[in-house]
């Protein structure tokens, strides 16, 4: 009788009880190690392990009808073999055990399959397929559906229309059940399996994140939510810069000065749709292009490389990124720490970076680099804000860097860095952005420029204070600071009771007097 023995892959891969029922009678022996790993993964909630256990289950009602005899054998791995699975640890015991009992050894593994061979075992090596098969998920779809939300015990719900412009809408009228959303993602994962444009980006215990062709599936379930829940997004749309009412102003900024480019706004306005259309307006400009995302759902062209993090690390993926030498880099959401670093890191490398930020005013977006990088470095990370709402550009900011006294300060003793945030279409400063003390200032300018100082009038000065003070003195003009020196004994009355005598010539002359002795 034909004995084989398959490996973890093959029982998630799901496809093992239909090619027994083309085989005659056989013997199947199971690995405790795979039975194990299996376990170990529906444990940690993830949907893989409840896959392998579900053909596992068929396999031996399978043996019940006599057609396969099947055993269960070989040792059980320990916590350390199972945790450590991708070094090769439970591989080894599988095909440790396909050697002892001289069975063919059935793989979806090609490294595996390769190392069995180069050990003298007959394998047989099932190619992965791609299933042509209709997503069940693509039934709660129309032409103009953006998302859809599943809930169990509650009618399934879809966002309809266009991005900045939709309605949440029911569909159909039938709650939807816990079981019924297992259903749908058991199908969703066996297809992601199978399909060459599909993959599983997260999966961990209450959490599965999916890309599965066009579709980004989000499937929550205890213990992260109270309740089983499906999140479908879909872009219904891919638009290229023509497709956007740009300026004059905005056209020449992308082609020539814009390398640091923020695209900001609220959920669902149509941000990733926008840093699309820039990556293709740039890959059309004759320049290399990649993105960074996780999970990866830019719709952009083939010339376009798409990148994830390396072994969980957007950092691991920077370094390659640098190695690679792309013109421009599309960083989609920037959400934690670790991510607005990594954007300045790359772009002080030279890399042009487009970022795409949460943010529910455009100045928002730079508020929200503060503390993150030093305030100094801002302007050398984004030099261009394209807010955006309800599918087109709202508002623009183009980023600059003086020295001088801030809004308000008329002291040019009180000089400082000072980054301008000024609306591109009118050069009207906005917002200035400074350090006072420890504390970092947004402050709002209205629209309202500085004025320019007027030139001092020293002669002026100099009859007001002749006026006022009886003997020999000596001053000097600082910003809007006269500086008087006297002699030691007229001080005190050039201060007067209380600062009373000081503060009336400060009223004369407009400005502040600082007086001392000579």
């Amino acid at each position: 009788m034909k004995t084989i023995v398959p490996d973890t892959g093959v029982l998630i891969d799901g496809r093992i009880t239909e090619q027994l029922q083309n085989e005659g009678k056989l013997k199947v022996i199971v690995p405790e190690s795979v039975v194990a790993e299996l376990e170990f993964q529906a444990n940690t909630g993830k949907e893989i392990g409840f896959a392998g256990l579900a053909e596992l289950k068929k396999l031996s009602e399978l043996g019940k009808t006599g057609h396969i005899e099947i055993s269960f054998e070989g040792e059980r791995p320990n916590a350390f073999e199972i945790e450590h699975a991708r070094f090769g640890e439970i591989d080894s015991k599988i095909r440790g055990l396909a050697k002892e009992r001289k069975a063919v050894l059935w793989t979806t593994d090609k490294v595996q399959a390769r190392v069995a061979e180069a050990e003298g075992l007959e394998v047989e090596y099932l190619r992965p397929v791609v299933a042509e098969a209709k997503l069940t998920l693509e039934k709660f779809f129309t032409r103009d559906t953006l998302s859809v939300h599943l809930k169990e015990n509650l009618v399934p719900k879809a966002k309809v229309g266009k991005p900045g412009a939709f309605e949440l809408v029911d569909i159909g009228s039938k709650q939807i059940t816990r079981k019924e959303i297992e259903i749908l993602m058991k199908q969703s994962v066996e297809f992601c399996k199978q399909h060459e444009k599909s993959f599983i980006e997260i999966d961990k215990k209450g959490a599965t994140v999916m890309q599965i062709k066009d579709f980004r599936v989000i499937y929550i379930r205890p213990p992260v939510s109270e309740a089983f829940e499906v999140t479908i997004v879909r872009p219904i749309v891919k638009l290229y810069l023509e497709d956007y009412k740009l300026t004059e102003n905005l056209w020449s900024r992308f082609g020539g000065k814009a390398e640091g480019i923020i695209v900001a706004g609220p959920p669902g306005s149509g941000k990733s749709t926008f840093a699309t259309a820039l990556a293709e307006f740039y890959s059309a400009q004759k320049k290399i292009v990649k993105t960074l995302e996780s999970p990866r759902d830019l719709q952009v062209s083939s010339e376009i490389t798409q990148y994830a993090p390396l072994e969980g690390s957007f950092q691991d993926t920077a370094d390659l990124l640098l190695l690679v030498r792309p013109d421009y880099t599309v960083y989609d959401e920037i959400r934690k720490p670790d991510d607005f670093v990594l954007f300045s890191d790359l772009r002080m490398a030279g890399v042009g970076m487009v970022g795409v930020v949460h943010a529910s005013k455009p100045i928002d977006a730079i508020q929200r680099f503060i503390g993150k990088i030093e305030l100094g470095m801002i302007p050398q990370v984004i030099d261009t804000i394209c807010f955006i709402d309800k599918g087109q550009v709202a508002k623009t900011y183009t980023l600059g860097f003086v020295v001088r006294a801030p809004h308000g300060m008329n002291d040019e003793d009180l000089a400082r860095p000072v980054i301008e945030v000024r609306d591109l279409e009118t050069s009207s400063l906005e917002f200035e952005i400074y350090k006072f003390g420890d504390e970092t200032v947004v402050f709002p300018v209205a629209g309202k420029e500085r004025k320019p100082r007027e030139p001092v009038d020293e002669g002026k000065i100099s009859k007001i204070l002749s006026r006022t003070i009886r003997g020999p003195f000596e001053f000097s003009v600082s910003g809007n600071t006269v500086n008087l020196t006297v002699p030691e004994h007229a001080l005190s009355k050039i201060i007067g009771k209380k600062g009373k005598n000081i503060m009336e010539l400060e009223k004369r002359l407009g400005m502040k007097v600082k007086a001392r002795a000579k």
